[in-house]
């Protein structure tokens, strides 16, 4: 058979054993992990599971801060939503790991390289020995060539690259996702406190208030004779007492607005004026639904980057692995060469050459080797750090449940306890107006009202701040649309023309 006629079926079996050996890797090939879950919370029994056993996310822990029913929140939600810095920061990482991807996707891919030039030259004249001048130049020529390589990757560590590169992006996806749930935690977390210690300045200043009328009706008393002095200086005491609380809480209540501003990327005054006026505690409305504690392997975006993490690295152990194998290569180049732009490829000379190489590591003294015993031991750190992100999830839903619990047990008491106190200090202003009682039961009938009641707020914050902990030890977060192919700095790429350092100089020196 002429060689014309066996070239294309040379070419053919190129393609046919390229096609057989593109599924070949080595390596680990990566199957999630199972882990030993309870049953159903607060149980001791257990079962191996995977999070293909989970569920989806209920649809109440999707948006769980608007079951609070506070419109003020949810705006500055989705304000933090949309300028938090630690967003922005792991958008940009989402950016990144999906450019790193398509770099390890591009090295699977054959690369083609064109190039061309062209020179003038003149060897000068030459005169014979019978006279004759022969004039050799001036010639032109023009150069057109392309350069074409593959590496076959007969063992996958390009393959295992990708791969890696992929579990990269949809850990840096999930990274963004745990993001989001810690920052809407944080800002539901500050509002409610701001709330909380309005609630707690305003009961403040109504006590200081009602002790100061005590202790004026005190002073009259003293005048009339039918008080002592030390009721008086009493009084007085108790109500300074009380107005000493204010300050110390109006700075605690700037701090949590202060902190509230900066989780929404804005300087620390800036919700100053949109939180001045007073609003209510947020309370949740509905019980929160905790499903099984499976659910977590599912729910939980910090779980699922640290699965996606054990996958990244399981899939470099294939990578570092195939290093130690062959490595074939396909080149190929072909050129053309003519004295006129119009002739290349024409009347000009061509030339070309093709042929595969192959790289074969014979003798590194072990680095290969222990770079795969590396890779296997950071494989192994983060299937630690799997194993710890599944328990530290579980142990944070049973205490974020129990507390919310006891916390609203405590609030049912503490409600008995100030209708109690309440109806004791009424009771023993009036006997002591009558003077049918001393000055000291007011005294600690108001005292005791004030503590219970500043008491019953603080649980009323501790209520709502329990279930929103309840909420992200489930995983709920935000569920909407975050916009992660726009940079944060828009570059300017396109070529123009920048006058270096040099002539900048020179023309200052001509201007002075």
């Amino acid at each position: 058979m002429p060689p014309s006629q066996l070239r294309p079926l040379w070419h053919v079996s190129l393609v046919l054993i390229a096609g057989l050996v593109s599924g070949c890797a080595v390596g680990p090939d990566y199957t999630a992990p199972s882990m030993p879950i309870p049953t159903a919370w607060g149980s001791g029994k257990t079962a191996s599971l995977t999070a293909d056993d989970a569920t989806r996310l209920p649809p109440d822990l999707a948006r769980w801060w608007e079951q609070l029913n506070d419109a003020t929140l949810n705006r500055l939600v989705e304000q933090a939503v949309a300028g938090n810095l630690d967003v922005a920061t792991a958008k940009a990482r989402v950016r990144q790991a999906r450019a790193t991807r398509r770099q390890a996707l591009a090295a699977l891919a054959p690369t083609l390289t064109g190039s061309g030039s062209y020179s003038r030259a003149d060897n000068g004249s030459n005169v014979s020995d019978t006279g004759d001048v022969t004039v050799s130049g001036p010639f032109d020529t023009f150069n057109l060539g392309a350069n074409a390589s593959w590496e076959l990757d007969l063992f996958g560590e390009n393959r295992r690259a990708a791969e890696a590169a992929k579990y990269g992006l949809d850990a840096s996806e999930e990274s963004l996702r745990n993001t989001l749930l810690v920052l809407i935690g944080d800002v539901t977390t500050s509002y409610v406190e701001a709330r909380g210690y309005q609630a707690r300045i305003a009961l403040a200043r109504r006590t200081a208030t009602s002790q100061r009328e005590t202790a004026a009706l005190t002073r009259t008393k003293l005048e009339a004779g039918s008080a002592s002095a030390v009721d008086a200086a009493n009084a007085e005491g108790q109500a300074a007492s009380t107005e000493a609380d204010i300050p110390q809480l109006e700075s605690s209540y700037q701090q949590s607005v202060h902190q509230l501003a900066i989780l929404l990327g804005q300087s620390p005054s800036a919700l100053n004026d949109a939180m001045k006026r007073s609003a209510p505690i947020p309370a949740p409305g509905r019980p929160v639904p905790e499903g099984v504690p499976a659910d977590v392997l599912l729910s939980r975006p910090d779980v699922r980057l640290a699965e996606r993490q054990l996958a990244q690295y399981t899939a470099q152990i294939g990578q570092a692995e195939a290093a130690r194998y062959p490595d074939v290569s396909l080149a190929g180049e072909v050129s053309t060469s003519a004295t006129k732009l119009g002739g290349l490829g024409k009347s000009s000379s061509i030339s070309w050459s093709f042929g595969p190489s192959v790289s074969v590591p014979l003798f590194n003294a072990g680095q290969l080797e222990a770079a795969v015993e590396y890779a296997q031991a950071e494989r192994d750190v983060y299937f630690v750090a799997y194993r710890a992100a599944v328990l530290t999830a579980l142990q944070e839903v049973e205490n974020a449940s129990v507390a919310l619990r006891q916390e609203q047990r405590r609030n049912r008491s503490l409600d008995a306890s100030v209708r109690s106190y309440r109806q004791a200090a009424s009771l023993a202003r009036t006997l002591y107006q009558s003077g049918s009682s001393s000055f000291l039961d007011v005294l600690d009938a108001e005292r005791s009202l004030y503590s219970a009641e500043d008491a019953q707020l603080q649980s009323r914050v501790a209520i709502t701040t329990d279930y929103i902990a309840l909420n992200k030890a489930l995983g709920g977060g935000w569920s909407g649309v975050v916009d992660t192919r726009t940079p944060e700095v828009t570059d300017r790429m396109a070529p123009r023309f920048v006058r270096t350092d040099w002539a900048q100089k020179f023309a200052m020196s001509e201007r002075n």
